[in-house]
């Protein structure tokens, strides 16, 4: 059986909210993506990296000089990450708190970047009138 946790794909009104496991080639075999999220992908982060290439590790591999990093600050996305905390986040125990950030306060965080193998992308929400504004 297929593993599809963080696999997903859901819309309110306002926003797309995408499973940060999913591949962009998993996103654009999907009936669930918008067209335009689909075409952006396409015209900006597939020219970067390779379809396979799954949401989480695109995002601890970015540079602030990629197209990506451009579009993904341009449209505001917020990143929804289960950080790994040596004191609890506050509560003087390790485990995980999960955190929403935008893309400048990943990496611009040392302690998220040099932890990316413990640090896991749940999902990215993108709103529906920030992604109208994006030409293609």
């Amino acid at each position: 059986m297929e593993n599809r946790d963080y696999k997903h794909t859901i819309q309110d009104i306002t926003n797309i909210y995408v499973g940060g496991k999913l591949s962009y080639k998993e996103m654009m075999d999907m009936d669930d993506i918008p067209f335009k999220l689909k075409a952006v992908f396409a015209h900006y982060m597939l020219k970067e990296v390779d379809k396979d290439t799954t949401l989480e590790n695109h995002l601890f591999y970015m540079t602030k000089d990629s197209m990506s990093y451009m579009v993904y600050k341009k449209l505001k996305a917020r990143f929804l990450l289960n950080v790994f905390y040596e004191d609890g986040h506050g509560k003087n125990e390790p485990g995980y708190h999960i955190d929403e950030f935008l893309i400048d306060d990943i990496l611009d965080n040392e302690d998220i970047m040099a932890n990316k193998d413990v640090t896991f992308l749940t999902e990215i929400r993108i709103s529906k009138l920030k992604l109208a504004g994006i030409p293609v």
